[in-house]
């Protein structure tokens, strides 16, 4: 498989690219039509685009483990890590973790919490590859044929080089061959294989300012907002089906309890960064990071990035501070 045209390298705190010149109709294009003006030309990224679908969160197939490389959650590691993760022998927090924390990762880790991990990332992606199949099968179309429909927030690409979208098959006639679906984000939060994860500003691509400015939620108005916001309440309504019906992640004989971020700042041994707000409540504060664990349920957590709180305050949200 061809290399990744955007990559990262996190030791050195680097994103970079590689590019090779556009094709045309006749072929490659030459710099003398490539170049539009002194600042911009069109290239082809020379390798492969990963796609980190908005709005959801999946288990992790692998991860890093502290102080090594990429590991798989079935591994022996991951079983003795998430079986007391609060030791020190993997690493101190950077300060000590708030009580209401501590009780949250331990109700939901121990015995069998990585192989649980492992165990429903393994469904999750069986389950996407298998309604990717399905729709090029519904299209009629092989590899050279079928595509992707993509719709960005307001952030294109995340940290990783990964394009941040609502997917879907490319599919430009509303009913036909079928009916078009909902995007495949949409549809595994149906099946129970995901967690939603709602970071704003990247919330409702098909509804989106100008600006994020425009975009802050009024102080006081975000359950309004979330009811009126019909991707948020679809995605919302899903979860709540699926848990209800205990499908997936919510299987009663072997629930996920351990969020897929959860393990991630575990391992991390750093705590989660972004603030969050309440979809199911009408207050006016901002959650500070460490105490998630006061909206129990995931598709009540709107979760807003250190970078845009100042936005948030200035509109006149309350800040909270750090737990004790």
């Amino acid at each position: 498989m061809p290399a990744k045209a955007i990559r990262t390298d996190s030791f050195n705190n680097r994103t970079t690219g590689f590019a090779a010149p556009p094709d045309g109709s006749h072929g490659l294009v030459p710099p003398s039509d490539a170049v539009h003006d002194g600042d911009t030309v069109n290239v082809r990224l020379n390798g492969n685009l990963g796609v980190r679908l908005l709005g959801i969160d999946t288990p992790e197939v692998s991860f890093q483990f502290p102080g090594g490389g990429f590991v798989s959650l079935d591994s022996p590691q991951w079983e003795e890590l998430l079986s007391e993760p609060l030791a020190d022998k993997w690493g101190e927090f950077p300060e000590p973790m708030p009580a209401a924390m501590a009780a949250r990762v331990s109700t939901a880790t121990g015995s069998g919490a990585a192989a649980d991990h492992h165990y429903h990332a393994e469904q999750a992606g069986a389950d996407f590859r298998r309604l990717i199949e399905g729709d090029m099968q519904v299209m009629q179309q092989d590899l050279d044929e079928f595509g992707y429909y993509m719709n960005f927030g307001f952030e294109v690409m995340d940290r990783y080089g990964r394009l941040l979208c609502m997917l879907n098959r490319n599919q430009p006639e509303r009913t036909v061959p079928t009916p078009r679906p909902p995007s495949y984000n949409l549809r595994l939060l149906e099946r129970g294989r995901a967690f939603p994860y709602f970071i704003w500003p990247n919330v409702n691509p098909w509804d989106r300012p100008e600006n994020p400015e425009d975009a802050v939620i009024p102080p006081g108005g975000a359950k309004e907002m979330a009811q009126n916001d019909r991707e948020l309440e679809s995605a919302r309504n899903a979860v709540r089906k699926a848990r209800s019906q205990h499908l997936g992640l919510f299987d009663r004989m072997r629930p996920l309890l351990l969020e897929p971020f959860e393990l991630r700042f575990l391992a991390r041994r750093s705590f989660p960064s972004r603030f969050l707000i309440d979809l199911n409540s009408d207050s006016d504060v901002l959650l500070h990071p460490k105490n998630y664990p006061q909206v129990a349920a995931t598709e009540d957590r709107l979760w807003i990035p250190r970078v845009y709180v100042p936005l948030f305050a200035a509109a006149g949200w309350k800040v909270q501070d750090a737990p004790a």
